[in-house]
């Protein structure tokens, strides 16, 4: 079973068909829609923040979902895709939204709806990154316009798939 742990009052709370890997951890203020799914090794630590997470939100092996005290906190609109060992810090992310593998997104970036963050790009603090865009790269930028195919084939394939993947574990 998941570590589930209340911190400073705040016990996590979850809608309804969510999955939690064995070993993934989530800890204080964080409240999550329908559908969800917290994968191995992944860590939402709500302890110094609050968490906020829509409905089908995946947050994949290794990723770290965390926030700064009293400054910023984290809030995932829905269908959102955390890849692995991507790490999410004090931020916005509106809908439809695939955080690829490995991506750094820090405090107060603002991810608008129907965008990819690609693998290993780092969004440096205060990035705004508007819809329906690629950003890639170190610092991150804007590299293309996403296209609806991409869109459908890549965002909103990840989200459906990371829902059927997580019912072969309950």
């Amino acid at each position: 079973m998941a570590l589930i742990k209340e911190c400073r009052g705040f016990n996590p709370q979850f809608g309804e068909d969510c999955w939690f890997a064995e070993n993934s951890t989530i800890i204080g203020d964080v409240i999550m829609g329908d559908q969800c799914s917290v994968w191995y090794s992944a860590v939402v630590r709500g302890d110094v923040n609050s968490i906020r997470m829509g409905n089908k939100v995946n947050i994949q092996d290794g990723a770290v979902l965390h926030c700064t005290f009293e400054k910023t906190k984290v809030v995932l609109g829905n269908n959102v895709s955390v890849g692995h060992n991507a790490l999410v810090h004090g931020c916005t992310v509106e809908d439809n939204v695939l955080i690829g593998m490995g991506a750094i997104v820090m405090d107060n970036c603002y991810i608008e709806s129907n965008c990819i963050i690609a693998a290993g790009a780092v969004l440096l603090e205060g990035t705004r990154v508007e819809s329906w865009s690629i950003y890639a790269g170190v610092p991150a930028k804007k590299v293309k316009t996403l296209s609806p195919e991409l869109f459908k084939g890549e965002v909103q394939r990840i989200a459906d798939n990371y829902i059927k993947y997580a019912s072969w574990f309950k």
